[in-house]
């Protein structure tokens, strides 16, 4: 069958029939996306039938959120299935996963699965740092295709599927089924061509991860595999605009996620419940029947994909708590932004550690790559935004993406859904600013973060392994 017929063909639903054979996992992981850009999400800009139908079988995420906006820290994260201040220098950017620390693939293939991986995996970071033969999403392999091929036959699967994410800037603009005028433009972002730009890349690249999953999903059904497997769609971090990634705002962290498994989860369903990326790893294992670690502090998903409800299912997923700290190398002194922030219903409140460090880098220091302001991606926008900061019309816009925050931010997101209305210092809400600022403290506490246990924070002092970054520090050991 091919994916045109994937995408005609629905799928006989088998709600939690029982079978012996452990199901296989196909992991389909989206670089630099939000989640407010897909159908299911409210967004008519681009058709995502593939994606559309995960969502419609299986589970669709509302507030799904990743460990840390930044590649490398949330795949460590998802791989791992903890926190990034638990992982030492793994929750930096071009780090690495000491092997220490457990990761699903390893424990998966132990107790007999067909691991691999392709694209992007834990990355970008260095494996020989770590101390790992390997990447931790495990073997790598040129295409799913091959994958399946080599696996021996009747053992399950586990596959990581790494979409490639490429900067377009200076790239022809492809418009074709880009529906811009549909778009709802964030209050953080100016509306004019440079934007435009970039959107029509960024969706293109959206059509692209679609495309990707219709192969692999009209792969499994050729295999007969497809109801067998956990099929989940979900990004990595937020999009890479201005204000994005790799903020702790909702475009940084807030993430598509979809998953569908007709032999073990009800779908047809939308969950309301926070949720963050690094519990899939317990999903995981505790659906292959494979013991989870005691040092994995994410939550099995299986009660909320095992339910028959919608909405709000657990009580206890009130809230998701998210962090960072050093992303580019875009300071002077080689310092990140350590940053926490706690997501609930009706609030997103945001700790800087360092607020007289500047968020998005420092103004006077060229990255490698991005530029002044290096924790922002090089991106029309991103130049549009900065060379225009003298105009009334567009310096609001440079003032939330790129000057200095306070220690403290607070937004009432049913009122204010962009985060651009910091209401921290409003009276009006200093006795919700009190409450949740100590329900973040006591989460970071009992989970062991250094920020606030009062052990060493040494993410400043670890290694930062981009190629770039080490060929330049030895010419000047020359």
């Amino acid at each position: 069958m091919d994916r045109r017929s994937f995408l005609r063909v629905g799928a006989a639903p088998a709600f939690l029939q029982t079978r012996r054979d452990r199901p296989n996992i196909l992991f389909a992981f989206a670089d630099n996306f939000a989640w407010a850009h897909l159908k299911p999400y409210g967004c008519e800009v681009i058709d995502t039938p593939v994606f559309d139908r995960i969502a419609r079988e299986g589970v669709l995420f509302h507030n799904a959120h990743c460990a840390a906006p930044s590649c490398a820290p949330s795949r460590a994260a998802i791989l791992t299935g903890q926190d990034i201040w638990r992982l030492e220098e793994g929750g930096n950017l071009h780090g690495s996963l000491p092997a220490r620390f457990p990761v699903y693939p390893d424990l998966l293939e132990q107790s007999g699965y067909w691991v691999g991986f392709r694209g992007k995996g834990y990355a970008p970071a260095s494996d020989a740092a770590s101390g790992r033969p390997r990447n931790p999403a495990g073997p790598r392999f040129s295409s799913f295709d091959e994958f399946l091929a080599r696996r021996p036959k009747g053992r399950p699967f586990c596959f990581w599927h790494g979409n490639q994410y490429r900067n377009m800037l200076g790239k022809p603009v492809d418009r074709t089924g880009v529906r811009l005028d549909r778009l709802r433009v964030p209050a953080f972002l100016p509306e004019c061509d440079a934007l435009r730009t970039d959107f029509y890349h960024y969706f293109q690249r959206l059509r692209a991860y679609e495309a990707e999953l219709a192969e692999m999903a009209a792969a499994l059904e050729r295999a007969g595999e497809l109801d067998n497997t956990i099929l989940v769609a979900a990004s990595d971090n937020g999009f890479d605009f201005p204000r994005g990634y790799p903020n702790l705002y909702e475009f940084g962290t807030r993430m598509l996620l979809a998953i569908r498994w007709p032999h073990g989860a009800r779908g047809g369903r939308t969950v309301d419940d926070f949720v963050k990326l690094p519990d899939l790893a317990p999903t995981f294992l505790e659906a292959a029947g494979v013991p989870v670690p005691a040092d994995m502090n994410a939550r099995s998903l299986l009660p909320l994909l095992t339910s028959r409800r919608s909405g709000h299912i657990d009580p206890a997923r009130s809230f998701a708590v998210t962090g960072r700290e050093r992303h580019a190398m875009a300071r002077r002194d080689h310092s990140g932004y350590p940053m926490r922030a706690i997501r609930t219903a009706r609030y997103l409140y945001v700790r800087n550690y360092r607020p007289e460090r500047w968020p998005a880098g420092d103004p006077d220091f060229a990255h490698y790559t991005q530029g002044v302001y290096g924790d922002i991606d090089r991106c029309e926008t991103k130049w549009y935004i900065y060379n225009n900061r003298q105009d009334p019309k567009i310096r609001p816009f440079f003032e939330l993406a790129f000057a200095r925050r306070p220690a403290e931010e607070l937004y009432d997101v049913r009122k204010d859904p962009d985060n651009v209305r910091n209401v921290a210092g409003d009276p009006r809400y200093a006795a919700d600013l009190a409450r949740i600022s100590a329900q973040l403290t006591a989460h970071l506490r009992a989970s062991g973060d250094p920020r606030e246990t009062g052990r060493p924070a040494r993410w400043d002092e670890y290694p930062y392994h981009a190629a770039y970054w080490q060929n330049d520090a030895q010419r000047k050991q020359k």
